[in-house]
C-alpha cells in the first residue's frame, strides 16, 4: 500500500522543490491556522479566517489548474479521484461564501465553521494519503520538481477568495484565474488598509472592497468562467 506523503522524508518526496514537499508545507501551515482559529472570536477570528482563505484558495486553484489535469492523464481512475477533491473544494467555497455573506452574528456560524474545519482536514487527508502517493508512483522525481515550479508560479497568480460559481476545471478556471486574482489581491490590500485606517476612512474602504467583490462576482458569472465543470461541482 502506498505511503502517505506525511510519513516520507523530503528526499523521498523528490527534494525541496518537489510539488509534494510544497503541498505538505502548505498543509502544515493550514494546520497551524486551524489550531489558531479554534477558540478565537470577533475580530481575531475574522483575521485568522482571512489568512486561511488566502492560503486555501490559492493552493486549491493551483492544484486544479496544474496537478489535477496531470492526475487525470496518468491514472486510469484519475477523473474520479480528482472529482472527489473538487467536491471538497466546492464545499469550502460555498461555506466561506456563506460565512462572509451572513456575517459574524448569524446563528449558523458556529456550525458552518465546524464543517469548514472538518472539510479542510478531510481534503488534506485525501491528498496526502491517496492522491499524492498515486501521483508519486506515476511520475518521476524530475517531473515532481517540474510540477513544483509550475504549481508555485500558479499559486502566486491565483485568486485568494471564495468563488463558488467558477469552474473547478479548465478552461473555466484558467480563463477566470488572472482577473479574479487581480481583484482578490487588490481587495485583500484594501481590507488590510481598512483595519489600520482611522475610523472616518473606514466607510470609504468598505465601499471600495464591496465594489471589488461585485466585479469579482460578475467575472464568476461569465459563461467562460463556468465552462468545464462537472455537475457535482457546477453551480
Amino acid at each position: 500500500m502506498s505511503r502517505s506523503i506525511a510519513q516520507q522524508t523530503v528526499d523521498e518526496l523528490g527534494g525541496p522543490g518537489s510539488v509534494l514537499v510544497r503541498q505538505r508545507e502548505d498543509h502544515i501551515e493550514l494546520d497551524q491556522l486551524l489550531q489558531e482559529l479554534d477558540g478565537s472570536t470577533g475580530r481575531a477570528q475574522e483575521e485568522v479566517l482571512q489568512r486561511i482563505d488566502r492560503l486555501v484558495f490559492s493552493h486549491a486553484f493551483a492544484e486544479e489548474t496544474v496537478l489535477w489535469p496531470v492526475l487525470r492523464r496518468v491514472l486510469p481512475d484519475g477523473d474520479a479521484l480528482t472529482l472527489r477533491v473538487e467536491k471538497e473544494h466546492q464545499e469550502v467555497n460555498e461555506l466561506v461564501s456563506a460565512l462572509e455573506a451572513d456575517g459574524p452574528d448569524d446563528p449558523r456560524r458556529a456550525t458552518r465553521l465546524a464543517r469548514l474545519v472538518e472539510v479542510l482536514r478531510e481534503d488534506v487527508r485525501d491528498e496526502e494519503d491517496v492522491l499524492f502517493p498515486r501521483l508519486q508512483e506515476a511520475v518521476s522525481a524530475d517531473e515532481l520538481r517540474r510540477l513544483g515550479r509550475r504549481w508555485q508560479l500558479m499559486r502566486r497568480l491565483s485568486p485568494t477568495r471564495a468563488h463558488p460559481t467558477v469552474s473547478r476545471r479548465p478552461p473555466g478556471n484558467a480563463l477566470s484565474g488572472l482577473p479574479l486574482s487581480l481583484l482578490d489581491r487588490t481587495r485583500d490590500a484594501v481590507d488590510a488598509g481598512v483595519r489600520r485606517a482611522p475610523e472616518q476612512l473606514v466607510p470609504v474602504g468598505t465601499a471600495v472592497s464591496k465594489g471589488l467583490a461585485s466585479l469579482a462576482g460578475a467575472v464568476e458569472r461569465l459563461p467562460l468562467s463556468r465552462k468545464g465543470d462537472k455537475p457535482p461541482t457546477s453551480r
